[in-house]
């Protein structure tokens, strides 16, 4: 592939002027030998590349071969780092093939393009179903690199919705759910870590911010993202399924895992039915408010074991529904959720 390392050392002699062996070899991954051989090459091709002796000296490109090789505009450039910069962790050709591009850019587009290619975190997997990627995403992503303000109507899970404002430091994908890693733009606070579906009239302010120092979006998702698993498994119960219906349950109900002997994880293998048919399973949630919700559909073919807590607002649910709709005799079944002690 000469063409293309021919092609990468005029990029980098344009945006340094003057480059030696070794800076080129050093950047291009290459022997200085070979870097010395393709600087040697340009020249006879009659490319006005020059070597310079003495201390200080390198080879240079002169005043007439300088030309915007790449093409880029300021905003090809960031839209480029936009799109490709985050998934380039998935190939180390694309990895080596941005840090070049990333060299070539003229002086003034690297910061936003750096800033572009940092912008975003991608997780395969969700805690939910995957999203269509909201229209927020682009005005977002404009923001976290341009470090401007953005406010926007947000309604938490459960809560009407209110306005924010907030300063941008990243967007994560995680399995085509997108989120904002922010902090308060009125306070040095805690980042938190908002969902773009459920934002509305998203707006990025002339406000302009810096990002806290040190500030590493990984890291910081990292964090987040382990203080979002802790909130969403508050809450456990311990549920005997039976053993026809606990594929179909634990689809359903989420936040499961089968328990073996000594209440130890257990793999489906090893999960062996009782006596009577059914297969334990430990079931979380944010809440018991929630796992009672969770279980209320399973009457048929589950038994709430642990703890008394769920036991007592699934009783109480049941009290309700037979209130508002009647108590009547129920269709005959083989397996029901109790529960009695």
């Amino acid at each position: 592939m000469r063409a293309d390392r021919l092609v990468a050392t005029l990029l980098l002699m344009q945006a340094r002027g003057r480059v030696t062996a070794a800076e080129l070899a050093a950047e291009l991954e290459i022997s200085v030998a070979t870097a010395r051989r393709d600087l040697e090459a340009l020249s006879s091709a009659g490319i006005p590349v020059y070597p310079q002796a003495g201390r200080g000296g390198g080879w240079q490109l002169l005043g007439e071969g300088r030309t915007d090789l790449s093409g880029f505009t300021a905003s090809e450039a960031r839209a480029l780092f936009l799109t490709l910069g985050p998934r380039a962790g998935e190939s180390d050709a694309a990895r080596s093939a941005l840090r070049k591009v990333m060299r070539a850019l003229p002086v003034t587009f690297r910061a936003e393009a750096e800033a572009a290619a940092e912008s975003v975190v991608v997780e395969a997997g969700g805690w939910g179903a995957s999203a269509v990627r909201p229209t927020a995403v682009a005005v977002l992503q404009a923001a976290v690199v341009e470090r401007r303000v953005v406010r926007f109507d947000y309604a938490a899970w459960g809560r009407p919705a209110r306005a924010r404002t907030v300063r941008p430091l990243g967007l994560v994908d995680k399995g085509g759910t997108w989120y904002l890693v922010a902090d308060s733009a009125a306070s040095d606070t805690a980042l938190r870590s908002y969902r773009v579906d459920r934002m509305t009239d998203a707006e990025a302010l002339d406000e302009r911010f810096e990002p806290p120092a040190g500030f590493d979006l990984d890291a910081a998702w990292s964090e987040l993202s382990a203080e979002v698993g802790r909130a969403r498994t508050r809450a456990t119960a311990t549920v005997r399924v039976a053993a026809d219906v606990l594929d179909e349950f634990r689809a359903w109900v989420g936040g499961t895992e089968l328990v073996g002997g000594g209440g130890q994880e257990a793999t489906p293998a090893s999960a062996e039915p009782d006596g009577s048919g059914r297969v334990l399973v430990r079931v979380t949630a944010p809440s018991e408010v929630a796992l009672a919700r969770r279980l209320a559909a399973w009457v048929d073919g589950a038994e709430v074991i642990e703890p008394e807590g769920v036991r007592q607002r699934l009783a109480a649910f049941g009290a309700r529904l037979a209130e508002t709709y009647g108590a009547v005799e129920p269709p005959s079944s083989s397996s029901t959720l109790t529960t009695s002690a």
